[in-house]
């Protein structure tokens, strides 16, 4: 059986004052920016664009889409005004 090591700490945990005075540390501004800017660069070149075919497709799909819900209502509407000319008139 192997011997067992000692898993205690090294040194005293540090205090949350410390530890509040280091995060509070910003660097300059135009550093945070240029990091910003670096990271979005970053992040665009990890975005996959649809291919052509990709893009009609949705395309399609879409306009199908918002015709369908358009004929939904529009059914709805007239059957709705047949209804209240029925009740009203």
């Amino acid at each position: 059986m192997p011997a067992k090591t000692d898993r205690t700490k090294s040194g005293a945990t540090p205090s949350r004052d410390s530890h509040e005075k280091e995060a509070q540390k910003k660097p300059n501004i135009f550093v945070r920016m240029w990091t910003f800017f670096l990271q979005v660069i970053e992040e665009m070149k990890k975005v996959v664009y649809p291919s052509g075919s990709e893009t009609w497709t949705y395309f399609v799909v879409v306009v199908v889409f918002v015709a369908v819900i358009m004929a939904f209502t529009g059914l709805l509407d007239l059957g709705f005004g047949k209804l209240n000319a029925l009740i009203f008139s």
